[in-house]
Order: structure tokens, then sequence, then C-alpha cells
């Protein structure tokens, strides 16, 4: 009889966060005999700061690592044995003593549009009403957005999928945008009007992937990660993160990369763009998945030569 937890997995406590970790949960216990008993592992969720606020953008706030602050403190402290991450949450620099060995099999990373009855029919972004309220706090997604139609308006959006849904048909705004893979998770997926291709909404980096983050040297749980991380995610995410940290990336820049794995190559697209949509600057790699990670620091290079120093004139959040 298990009189202890085996296992103990920090995440956020919200709806799509606890689905995150019982999916970890379910393959640890699948993967491994030993921790299949109901009691073997616990999920504690925690309250982050960047749960707490609302009323501003993450970039107003400090960040994303405003998501995964407290977790990593527990982590740290040995208050838990492992952690579940959004990737696309979590910074490009993780603090000393932690890493992230083990991706589950990434779900679609596509955004997915969302209308409201003051919307209702629309099934595209061309389809939506002159002048329409978009709601999204995402600067990645503002400056598509504007992109693509600059009478568009686009309004400050927080909370979680279960918040901006019920926003959405209040009538707040005419439609958001969600990420797709969110909205599998939380068996939603009916809820999107459309599937937007990433040649018109490149997704941010690492959407749809979960990461789980553990202490350096904490063998015992590295083992039983093992089993779990899947390759060709790893492979994705290390370009689109290279990305990421050639440009220092943030919830104050508006970088977008995606990254497909086949046949053992490894294709990258990627961009930066001002906040209001007025230009964008794209780039794209392949090369072999040995050189994941440097392609996505060479498109961040490349990105980063081409902008000038007033690039990010706006701030907003992700």
């Amino acid at each position: 009889m298990v009189t202890s937890p085996s296992l103990r997995i920090g995440t956020r406590g919200s709806p799509l966060a606890l689905a995150q970790a019982e999916e970890v949960r379910r393959r640890l216990a699948a993967a491994w005999p030993d921790l299949a008993a109901p009691e073997a592992v616990v999920i504690v969720p925690i309250k982050t700061t960047g749960d707490r606020i609302q009323d501003r953008t993450l970039a107003d706030a400090g960040g994303k690592g405003l998501f995964t602050k407290e977790i990593e403190e527990a982590l740290i402290a040995g208050e838990l044995d492992l952690a579940v991450h959004s990737m696309k949450d979590v910074p490009t620099w993780l603090p000393d003593g932690l890493i992230i060995p083990c991706l589950l099999p990434r779900e679609d990373p596509r955004d997915a549009l969302i209308v409201g009855p003051t919307a209702a029919g629309a099934k595209r972004l061309s389809g939506l009403p002159h002048a329409a309220r978009i709601g999204t706090s995402a600067l990645r997604r503002r400056a598509q957005l504007l992109a693509h139609r600059g009478d568009l308006v686009v309004v400050n959006f927080r909370g979680n999928v279960g918040t901006r849904l019920r926003k959405i048909e209040a009538g707040e705004v005419h439609a958001t945008i969600l990420a797709l893979a969110g909205l599998r998770r939380l068996g939603l997926a009916d809820r999107a009007a459309a599937i937007l291709d990433p040649i018109d909404m490149l997704p941010a980096v690492a959407q749809g992937a979960i990461g789980i983050e553990c202490r350096a040297d904490d063998k015992r749980v590295r083992g039983y990660l093992a089993r779990l991380h899947d390759e060709a995610t790893g492979i994705a995410i290390a370009a689109e993160r290279g990305v990421l940290e050639r440009l220092d990336g943030s919830c104050r820049t508006p970088i977008a990369a995606l990254a497909t794995v086949s046949k053992g190559r490894v294709a990258l697209d990627a961009l930066v763009a001002r906040p209001d949509g007025s230009e964008v600057l794209k780039t794209s790699r392949e090369g072999p998945v040995g050189d994941a990670a440097a392609l996505g620091c060479d498109a961040g290079d490349e990105l980063r030569r081409s902008i000038g120093p007033n690039f990010f004139a706006m701030t907003g959040g992700e």
C-alpha cells in the first residue's frame, strides 16, 4: 500500500492547467506500474502571480515568468517533484538547478478563431464586421491581426479559457483567438469558428506543447520522465526557443515561430512584428534535426539584425 505519494506534480490551478497535469499523471501511470495507484501521484495546484493579475497585460505586470515563478520556487524547495507547464509560458532561461527533460507529444499548435453573437456566421478573419472588436492580450496575435486588417479594434482580454468564452457570449467583443490545443484538451474544440492557417497567424513559440520540469539532480524523477519524452516535439521546441533566445523574447515582443519535423529534418518559420502590425519581418530555415537549436538561433539572429532599436515601440503581453 502506498502511504505517501511517490510524485508530487505542481501546476497552475486553471481548468486547462489541471487537465494537462492529469494527462501527465495518466501517462506516468501507463508507463510505470508502481505509479498506477490513484494515491501514487498527486497534483498540487499553485496560484501564480500571473493568475492573480487580471487587470493589465502581462508585460505591464512583469512578463511570462509570472506563470511559473511560484511553482519553480516550490520545486527548488523540494515541496514538489515535478512541474507541468504550457511551454509557451516558460521563459527562455530556467532558474539554476532546474531543467525540462520531458516534452509530451505536441497538440495542434495552431490558433482558433472564436466568434460571438455579434459576429455570428463569420468563418474567417476576413468575414468579421468592419472595425470588429477582437479580444486578446497576446501582442503576437494583436500584431498579426492588425497586419491583416488595420480596421480591427484589438482590446485587452485576460482570463482562462472559460472566462474568455463567457465574455464572448456576453457580447463584450465580436471575437477572440485562442490556442486550438487548449480548446481540445478541454473538450471545447467545437467552439472554434475557424482554425487559422499559420500563414495568417503564426503561433506562439512552443504553443501546444506541455513541458515537465524537475530538479537537474533528481535522477529518480528524470528516470520516470524519460519514458514520456517525445523526441519530435523536443526537436521542434528546441528550434522555436532558439529564435526566442536570440531575440531576448518577452511579453513585450511580438515573436512567433513554428517548427515541424519530418524524415530527419526540421523546417522552421519565424517572425517578429511591430506591435501595431505596420511591419512584419519573416524568415525560414530547414536542416537536419541535430541542428534544430542552431537553426532557431540563426533565424533569430537574422531577425535581430533586421530590426532597429525602436522596432518594439508599443508594449503589450502574451
